[in-house]
């Protein structure tokens, strides 16, 4: 307990520490939200996937398809790495940067209103981020709390209380650059620490043939005539493992506080340095982190009734097979995860209602300085909105991100995208974009016709669909007004060449 106490203790001081450190960023806006948009390859990568990955992951989605899926529960994590982290950099980064700070936008709403030259849409936008991003804060809270009632013996209350009290205090002190110089840390951290608790899940059932030889044996209910389901290449399941590879890959390209990062980025270099970090360091811990959840079964065994309870299946792993100081490793690892994940969210939200739909409505009141101060209260008012959410006995992991995910990358994700590449894009398809991820997600919330991760999917996917066909039966934007968006792509500047022959020296 000594072991434990004082690791938490070393981290819980270098985090507030950070914070304390930053406080010289936070005097304006730009600076609070976006870091000055002069964050280097390092720190904005380990940011993005940090704030990707949360005890979510590592405790919820790990834990239940690891249970389902079995060892192809890994093929997600590849996915996260490749489409999630890859081809979002590739796709997405540079236009992101260079559109969004043509525009002066701080935040995606923002984007939606300037871009398709509808004020209502920074509003509406503004309002989905904050619903949504509340489950998911709130299932953040779930999973870390959980763990530390395990590893502490002590309330799953006072674990959730105490972790928002320590997320709230260094993101208002320090603003985005504190949350992620914060974000490096955490990242080394987690990258050191998911290698040897996959290590010692497997040495804990005899090895990695020894532990793939029992999990071969166990009977998987969704394809009980498929001798060794759970280690076969695509699993029992391959449309279910399909959906989840979607929604937690693909739906990162329309998560307003994924897309953040790129807003921040300091200049091109940074974003090929940045592509390559974040890949691997995606491809480590979410690959790490299902690949460990697999083998759940080998230690987890079901209350009577056979009811299994996703969000325990990790934590009796770490419990039966980790040393004092393993667990206070993980400890810090996962918190360090959430905690990343916490900050992006709570930073997003707070941010969107403030510049999206307060100032417009008050802009007599909202001064410079006074904008940081009510950033900083509502950061305070979206922790304490999803520790209450957190609370409920009802809300599972997994339930609560597919819903905000699936709402939001419904919402946003074909819009975004296609605002960025394609002119012929129109106002009334951001619209129905909205209105389908809401749509579907709600609908399967209240009267569910398919699994929470498999609506997700659907509403995501389907987003990239509704934008071009409703585009292509409304009216077009004014012409003069799409040539300016997409002029910032073709800006001339002046570079110095070293190395080409004076006209008329050919000869």
């Amino acid at each position: 307990m000594f072991q434990k106490l004082l690791m938490m203790a070393i981290f819980f001081a270098v985090t507030v520490g950070i914070g304390i450190y930053c406080r010289r960023h936070t005097y304006n806006v730009g600076n609070f939200v976006l870091g000055g948009r002069s964050v280097g390859p390092w720190v904005t990568a380990f940011a993005y996937g940090t704030s990707y990955f949360s005890s979510v992951v590592f405790i919820g989605y790990s834990g239940q398809f690891g249970w389902n899926f079995g060892v192809s529960a890994a093929w997600i994590g590849i996915g996260n790495a490749f489409i999630g982290s890859l081809m979002a950099w590739l796709v997405l980064g540079r236009r992101t940067r260079v559109m969004t700070k043509y525009f002066e936008s701080a935040t995606m709403p923002d984007f939606f209103a300037k871009r398709f030259c509808c004020p209502v849409l920074k509003e509406v936008a503004a309002v989905i981020i904050f619903v949504f991003l509340v489950p998911y804060s709130a299932s953040v809270y779930k999973g870390l709390s959980g763990l530390f009632s395990m590893a502490f013996g002590i309330s799953f209350v006072w674990c959730v209380i105490g972790i928002a009290v320590l997320t709230a205090v260094y993101v208002v002190v320090g603003g985005y650059m504190a949350a992620a110089l914060n974000d490096l840390v955490q990242g080394i951290i987690m990258i050191a620490g998911i290698g040897m608790v996959v290590v010692s899940i497997l040495n804990g059932k005899g090895g990695f043939l020894a532990s793939l030889e029992q999990l071969s044996q166990i009977e998987s209910p969704l394809a009980p005539n498929l001798d060794g389901a759970l280690v076969s290449f695509f699993g029992p399941d391959p449309v279910g493992l399909l959906g989840v590879v979607l929604l937690t890959s693909l739906g990162t390209w329309g998560l307003p506080q994924m897309i953040h990062k790129f807003y921040t980025i300091r200049d091109e270099r940074s974003i090929h340095t940045g592509t390559v970090i974040s890949t691997i360091f995606a491809l480590i811990i979410a690959g790490g982190s299902y690949f460990m959840g697999a083998f759940g079964r080998l230690y987890y065994t079901p209350a009577e009734g056979g009811k299994v309870v996703f969000d325990d299946i990790v934590p009796t792993m770490l419990a039966h097979s980790l040393s004092d100081l393993l667990i206070g490793v993980v400890l810090i690892l996962v918190l360090s995860a959430s905690m990343s994940t916490l900050s992006s969210l709570v930073i997003t939200s707070s941010s969107t209602v403030t510049l999206d739909v307060l100032r417009p409505l008050f802009p007599q009141v909202f001064t410079t300085g006074r904008q940081v101060r009510i950033i900083k209260v509502l950061c305070a008012a979206f922790v304490a909105l999803s520790v209450i959410i957190a609370l409920s006995p009802n809300s599972l992991i997994t339930t609560l991100m597919s819903l905000s995910w699936g709402a939001l990358a419904g919402s946003f994700l074909g819009p975004f995208i296609y605002g960025l590449y394609w002119k012929r894009t129109t106002t009334l398809s951001v619209w129905a974009s909205f209105l389908w991820g809401i749509g579907v997600t709600g609908i399967n919330f209240f009267f569910p016709f398919t699994a929470p991760t498999m609506a997700g999917a659907i509403a995501i996917v389907g987003s990239l669909a509704v934008v071009p066909l409703v585009s292509l039966i409304t009216p077009r934007l004014p012409q003069e007004r799409i040539d300016d968006a997409f002029a910032c792509y073709e800006q001339k500047v002046t570079a110095r060449s070293r190395f080409v022959l004076p006209e008329g020296d050919e000869d």
